[in-house]
Protein backbone atom coordinates (compact mmCIF):
# COMPACT_ATOMS: atom_id res chain seq x y z
CA UNK A 1 0.00 0.00 0.00
CA UNK A 2 3.22 2.52 0.73
CA UNK A 3 4.39 1.64 -2.69
CA UNK A 4 1.48 2.47 -4.18
CA UNK A 5 1.00 5.84 -2.24
CA UNK A 6 4.52 6.65 -3.34
CA UNK A 7 4.11 6.19 -7.06
CA UNK A 8 0.90 8.08 -6.93
CA UNK A 9 2.79 10.89 -5.05
CA UNK A 10 5.54 10.45 -7.63
CA UNK A 11 3.03 10.92 -10.54
CA UNK A 12 1.01 13.80 -8.86
CA UNK A 13 4.27 15.61 -8.45
CA UNK A 14 5.58 15.08 -12.01
CA UNK A 15 2.44 16.00 -13.72
CA UNK A 16 2.46 19.05 -11.25
CA UNK A 17 5.85 19.80 -13.11
CA UNK A 18 5.10 18.84 -16.02
CA UNK A 19 1.61 21.30 -16.03
CA UNK A 20 4.07 24.16 -14.90
CA UNK A 21 6.86 23.66 -17.97
CA UNK A 22 4.06 24.43 -20.35
CA UNK A 23 2.99 27.26 -18.58
CA UNK A 24 6.78 28.72 -18.80
CA UNK A 25 6.31 26.80 -22.54
CA UNK A 26 3.42 29.38 -24.01
CA UNK A 27 4.83 32.54 -25.45
CA UNK A 28 2.34 34.48 -26.65
CA UNK A 29 2.04 36.22 -30.13
CA UNK A 30 -1.01 37.55 -31.46
CA UNK A 31 0.45 37.04 -35.02
CA UNK A 32 0.59 33.22 -34.62
CA UNK A 33 -2.79 31.64 -33.85
CA UNK A 34 -2.18 27.70 -34.37
CA UNK A 35 -5.21 26.61 -33.13
CA UNK A 36 -7.25 28.69 -35.79
CA UNK A 37 -5.00 27.24 -38.56
CA UNK A 38 -6.09 24.02 -37.41
CA UNK A 39 -9.52 24.89 -37.23
CA UNK A 40 -9.46 26.47 -40.72
CA UNK A 41 -7.29 23.97 -42.34
CA UNK A 42 -9.84 21.32 -41.26
CA UNK A 43 -12.79 23.28 -42.68
CA UNK A 44 -10.26 23.76 -45.75
CA UNK A 45 -9.62 19.95 -46.34
CA UNK A 46 -13.54 19.46 -46.14
CA UNK A 47 -14.08 21.63 -49.14
CA UNK A 48 -11.05 21.02 -51.13
CA UNK A 49 -12.04 17.06 -51.46
CA UNK A 50 -15.26 18.55 -53.96
CA UNK A 51 -12.94 21.06 -55.71
CA UNK A 52 -10.23 18.36 -57.19
CA UNK A 53 -10.40 18.46 -61.13
CA UNK A 54 -8.96 15.26 -63.88
CA UNK A 55 -6.50 16.91 -66.07
CA UNK A 56 -9.39 17.26 -68.63
CA UNK A 57 -11.74 19.10 -66.26
CA UNK A 58 -8.62 21.84 -65.48
CA UNK A 59 -7.54 22.51 -68.99
CA UNK A 60 -11.83 23.13 -69.61
CA UNK A 61 -11.88 25.38 -66.52
CA UNK A 62 -9.27 26.89 -67.38
CA UNK A 63 -10.53 28.50 -70.75
CA UNK A 64 -13.17 29.81 -68.81
CA UNK A 65 -13.04 33.99 -69.05
CA UNK A 66 -11.51 35.10 -65.66
CA UNK A 67 -10.10 31.96 -64.43
CA UNK A 68 -6.88 32.40 -63.25
CA UNK A 69 -4.66 29.57 -62.86
CA UNK A 70 -1.91 30.37 -59.72
CA UNK A 71 1.35 28.58 -59.49
CA UNK A 72 2.78 28.98 -55.76
CA UNK A 73 6.01 27.96 -56.47
CA UNK A 74 9.13 29.93 -56.45
CA UNK A 75 9.83 32.50 -59.35
CA UNK A 76 13.11 30.26 -60.29
CA UNK A 77 11.14 27.10 -60.11
CA UNK A 78 7.84 28.84 -62.19
CA UNK A 79 10.70 29.96 -64.90
CA UNK A 80 12.11 26.82 -65.42
CA UNK A 81 8.73 25.49 -66.38
CA UNK A 82 4.90 25.88 -66.04
CA UNK A 83 1.63 25.88 -66.87
CA UNK A 84 1.10 28.13 -70.36
CA UNK A 85 -0.96 31.37 -68.77
CA UNK A 86 -0.45 30.60 -65.39
CA UNK A 87 0.32 33.19 -62.84
CA UNK A 88 3.34 33.43 -60.24
CA UNK A 89 2.82 34.14 -56.28
CA UNK A 90 5.46 32.16 -54.79
CA UNK A 91 4.08 30.60 -51.29
CA UNK A 92 6.12 32.77 -48.92
CA UNK A 93 4.66 36.22 -50.99
CA UNK A 94 0.87 35.17 -50.23
CA UNK A 95 -0.31 37.97 -47.98
CA UNK A 96 -3.04 39.96 -47.44
CA UNK A 97 -1.70 42.92 -49.52
CA UNK A 98 -0.74 40.53 -52.55
CA UNK A 99 -4.00 38.67 -52.77
CA UNK A 100 -5.99 41.96 -52.57
CA UNK A 101 -3.64 43.08 -55.20
CA UNK A 102 -3.69 40.27 -57.46
CA UNK A 103 -7.32 38.83 -56.88
CA UNK A 104 -9.38 41.52 -55.26
CA UNK A 105 -12.76 39.58 -56.09
CA UNK A 106 -12.60 36.80 -53.49
CA UNK A 107 -15.22 35.05 -55.94
CA UNK A 108 -12.61 34.91 -58.88
CA UNK A 109 -12.43 31.43 -59.95
CA UNK A 110 -8.48 30.02 -59.05
CA UNK A 111 -6.91 26.99 -60.43
CA UNK A 112 -4.12 25.38 -58.66
CA UNK A 113 -1.05 23.40 -59.22
CA UNK A 114 2.28 22.51 -57.88
CA UNK A 115 5.11 20.11 -58.15
CA UNK A 116 3.39 17.13 -57.01
CA UNK A 117 1.38 17.31 -59.87
CA UNK A 118 4.10 16.43 -63.00
CA UNK A 119 6.66 13.68 -62.64
CA UNK A 120 9.68 13.20 -64.90
CA UNK A 121 11.15 17.00 -64.79
CA UNK A 122 12.79 17.07 -61.14
CA UNK A 123 14.35 20.18 -61.39
CA UNK A 124 11.54 22.21 -62.73
CA UNK A 125 9.25 20.39 -60.37
CA UNK A 126 11.00 18.64 -57.24
CA UNK A 127 9.39 15.97 -55.69
CA UNK A 128 7.65 16.75 -51.99
CA UNK A 129 6.62 14.74 -49.42
CA UNK A 130 3.13 14.12 -50.19
CA UNK A 131 1.95 15.50 -46.91
CA UNK A 132 4.16 18.58 -47.22
CA UNK A 133 2.60 19.17 -51.19
CA UNK A 134 2.11 23.16 -51.58
CA UNK A 135 -1.10 22.12 -53.23
CA UNK A 136 -2.35 21.42 -49.76
CA UNK A 137 -0.57 24.71 -48.20
CA UNK A 138 -1.76 27.03 -50.80
CA UNK A 139 -5.62 25.62 -50.73
CA UNK A 140 -5.58 26.06 -47.28
CA UNK A 141 -3.98 29.70 -46.85
CA UNK A 142 -6.50 30.90 -50.31
CA UNK A 143 -9.21 29.72 -47.82
CA UNK A 144 -7.83 31.35 -44.90
CA UNK A 145 -7.93 34.26 -46.53
CA UNK A 146 -11.80 34.18 -47.63
CA UNK A 147 -11.27 32.64 -51.43
CA UNK A 148 -13.85 29.99 -51.53
CA UNK A 149 -13.73 29.32 -55.57
CA UNK A 150 -10.78 27.86 -55.96
CA UNK A 151 -9.80 24.12 -57.63
CA UNK A 152 -6.84 22.17 -57.61
CA UNK A 153 -5.49 20.03 -60.14
CA UNK A 154 -5.74 16.62 -58.85
CA UNK A 155 -3.24 14.03 -61.00
CA UNK A 156 -0.24 13.07 -61.24
CA UNK A 157 0.58 13.63 -64.52
CA UNK A 158 4.24 12.97 -66.89
CA UNK A 159 5.87 16.18 -68.22
CA UNK A 160 6.51 14.04 -71.33
CA UNK A 161 2.62 12.97 -72.18
CA UNK A 162 -0.04 15.44 -70.10
CA UNK A 163 -2.34 17.25 -72.22
CA UNK A 164 -1.61 20.87 -70.28
CA UNK A 165 0.65 22.84 -72.36
CA UNK A 166 3.93 23.53 -70.28
CA UNK A 167 6.34 26.55 -70.99
CA UNK A 168 9.61 28.06 -69.74
CA UNK A 169 9.50 32.00 -68.91
CA UNK A 170 10.86 33.51 -71.48
CA UNK A 171 14.77 34.93 -70.47
CA UNK A 172 14.98 38.69 -69.36
CA UNK A 173 17.11 39.83 -71.94
CA UNK A 174 20.47 42.17 -71.21
CA UNK A 175 20.22 45.69 -71.48
CA UNK A 176 22.82 47.32 -73.49
CA UNK A 177 23.74 51.36 -72.30
CA UNK A 178 24.23 52.42 -75.89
Amino acid sequence: MKFKLAIAAILVMFAASFAEAQKAREIPNPSIDMKGFLKLAGEAAEHREKRRLTEEEFIAMAKESGVVVLDARSKQKFDELHIAGAVNLSFPDITVESLETLFPDKNQKILIYCNNNFVNEEQAFPRKMATASLNLSTYISLYTYGYRNVYELGPLLDVKTTKLELVKSAPISSRSDD
